[in-house]
């Protein structure tokens, strides 16, 4: 970074020295065995997150009726757990055998098992055999995804009901605790800010039978970002407040020619590394039980696609922090190699291992004149939050607001502070450590005055204390 002296970088943690972390990642789409685990599983505990977001695949897991085969899934739930993660089971979606609908969907994707009372009941004694054979390994489990778009049946073709989803939310529930009394169950799964859909579903008693009310978002914009959660919170308060948060799905593709959530847009590796940095620190401050990003590898959408039309479901996506190649299958290949998104999940991941907590720390923005800029210090659109660790060491995360997608950003910015002595600079994207230039860095009368420092389009973190280990 121009101007400063590199010194070191963050010394990356893997799960397995990780005790606790509000950070995860999606393994995603395993039900459609659209990628190799075997190629993920060490570097996506080399990240050091901890939680890890599957798909519980009901029509893998029941071809026969009656017969459950969790053999494909044993093999994923422990090579996870072995590596120090911790995985959370999404349940989805439908079956085939039960449901006539779901026979004609690829992967049964989004057909909903409540038309008749042996669906209803097949579903029942499915999630009851899951829960009951990962007691001990898996205790979150999710009613669903994304019900407010996949959500298709005979009396209702592709229609948001929160109604019908919250009476199926209540029956899983009831499944999920007859078979292990101390799991939690995640509820909503909401995707677009929908209040009639929320509504609706806690209406029906949702309510009284989860623990958790998860949300999906993908968005650049910051703000929109913090307005999605703030709106999912004050509509969980109206109904039972003791009802925590958990952010299950946000992300961006690292290149435009995808499919998928806002795929259509500028998107380069770079811009996707920026978005993670930015929404990973944002719900680290957040009033989140955990937070969960999507995904670890490149793979195909797959949710749209009919049995019998491959070309269906080749619809490629580029979410992950490992990149892939596409055999014609649709299978994901090649080395998994990990993209700039890896290393900003891993240096945040590592950074904000175990505990910390969100504090307000005493910082203004004070601009002077900047030679760097051949003007004055950048003075708006300044986001930022503050941190502390047991230990009394204290970081600052900030970064200018600015529209990633049509510009990049970097500036100087000048900042008055209460904390004392000198501190440390990390670039969040690639986990460089700095020392500020001796002119950077000013003492007067207890405050420290840090002048025309580096400010970006995405996070940096000013630490003070011992607030990270470096190599």
């Amino acid at each position: 970074m121009i101007r400063l002296a590199e010194t070191a970088h963050i010394k990356p943690k893997c799960a397995a020295q990780v005790e606790k972390s509000k950070l995860g990642i999606g393994f995603e789409k395993l039900d459609r065995a659209v990628f190799d685990p075997n190629k993920a599983y060490d570097k996506v505990a080399q990240l050091g997150v901890k939680w890890i977001r599957l798909q519980s695949g009901w029509q893998r897991t029941e071809k026969e009726k009656g017969v459950f085969d969790f053999a494909w899934l044993d093999e994923i739930v422990e090579n996870i757990i072995n590596r120090g993660l911790k995985p959370w089971m999404c349940l989805a979606y439908g079956n085939g055998l039960y449901t006539k609908e779901a026979a004609k969907v690829y992967g049964a994707i989004g057909v909903p098992p409540i038309e008749t009372e042996e669906e209803r009941n097949a579903w029942d004694r499915y999630v009851y055999e899951l829960v009951k054979r990962y007691i001990g390994k898996v205790e979150y489990f999710e009613v669903w995804n994304e019900p407010n778009w996949f959500w298709t049946h005979i009396a209702n073709e592709h229609q948001t009901n929160g109604k019908e989803y919250g009476e199926f939310v209540v029956r899983t529930s009831k499944a999920v605790k007859k078979a292990n009394p101390n799991a939690k169950v995640i509820g909503g799964v909401e995707s677009t800010g929908n209040i009639k859909f929320i509504n609706d579903a806690f209406r029906v008693g949702i309510g009284d039978y989860i623990d958790f009310f998860s949300y999906h978002i993908y968005t650049p914009d910051d703000k929109k970002y913090i307005d999605r959660r703030e709106l999912i919170r004050g509509m969980v308060n109206i109904h039972n407040p003791a009802i925590g948060i958990v952010q299950g799905e946000t992300g961006a593709p690292s290149r435009s020619d995808g499919n998928g959530e806002l795929s259509w847009g500028s998107w380069t590796p770079k811009k996707q590394a920026k978005v993670l940095a930015r929404h990973a620190i944002t719900d680290l401050a957040a009033d989140i039980e955990f937070a969960s990003y999507f995904s670890c590898v490149d793979m195909i959408e797959a949710l749209s696609g009919f049995v019998g039309d491959k070309s269906s479901y080749m619809d490629y996506a580029y979410f992950g922090v490992l990149s892939a190649e596409f055999d014609e299958e649709g299978f994901s290949t090649g080395e998994y190699t990990p993209k700039p998104s890896y290393k900003a999940l891993q240096a945040i991941a590592s950074i904000f291992a175990d505990d910390f907590e969100k504090v307000k720390l005493p910082f203004a923005v004070k601009p002077q004149e900047s030679r760097f800029n051949i003007g004055v210090d950048v003075s708006e659109n300044i986001i930022s939050y503050g941190f502390k660790k047991p230990n009394g060491s204290y970081g600052f995360a900030y970064w200018y607001g600015s529209d990633i997608m049509t510009s990049d950003f970097f500036s100087t910015v000048t900042f008055e502070t209460g904390i004392s002595g000198k501190p440390k600079l990390v670039d969040l994207i690639d986990g460089t450590v700095y020392d500020l230039a001796e002119n950077m860095v000013e003492f007067a009368d207890g405050v420290t005055i840090l002048k025309n420092i580096p400010i970006n389009d995405y996070p940096l973190l000013l630490t003070f204390g011992n607030f990270f280990d470096a190599e």
